[in-house]
């Protein structure tokens, strides 16, 4: 009987975590530390959107990082003044660090000064990264 019991609180929480992370996978949010945070072109790599700069940190085995590129690529062609930059994050681990970076596709929105708007981990909906870029520019 108690193993029957722990099978079905193991079950439970596995359902409810499940259930949390499907919530809140690719949601562009705002950390009160991302606020603070600004990204140089030298961190880049290349230079900075003249409105905004979708960021998107990426793995070579991330099979959710070849959507997403798709994604923040057709965003970045259909507004004026966004670029689209795709770092790996193995190659940036310091950047990674600093930024708090835990999976990939992690994706920051930059204001046109570099300051990081929203941040999204998962494939965000191109809605919410519209959405997103009004913020920033």
């Amino acid at each position: 009987m108690t193993g029957l019991v722990v099978c079905v609180a193991v079950l439970a929480g596995a359902s409810a975590f499940g259930l949390l992370r499907a919530q809140r996978d690719g949601r562009l949010r705002v950390r009160t530390k991302d606020g603070a945070v600004r990204l140089s072109e030298a961190e880049l790599g290349t230079g900075l959107g003249e409105r905004a700069t979708l960021v998107q940190f990426s793995t070579a085995f991330c099979q959710p990082c070849r959507a997403t590129r798709r994604v923040l690529g057709e965003v970045a062609g259909m507004v004026d003044g966004v670029v689209h930059v795709e770092l790996d994050a193995e190659a940036q681990l310091d950047l990674v660090r600093r930024l708090e970076i835990l999976r990939t596709p992690t994706v920051l929105v930059l204001d046109a000064g570099g300051r990081v708007v929203r941040r999204a981990a998962g494939l965000p909906r191109r809605a919410d990264v519209i959405a997103a870029l009004g913020e920033a520019v």
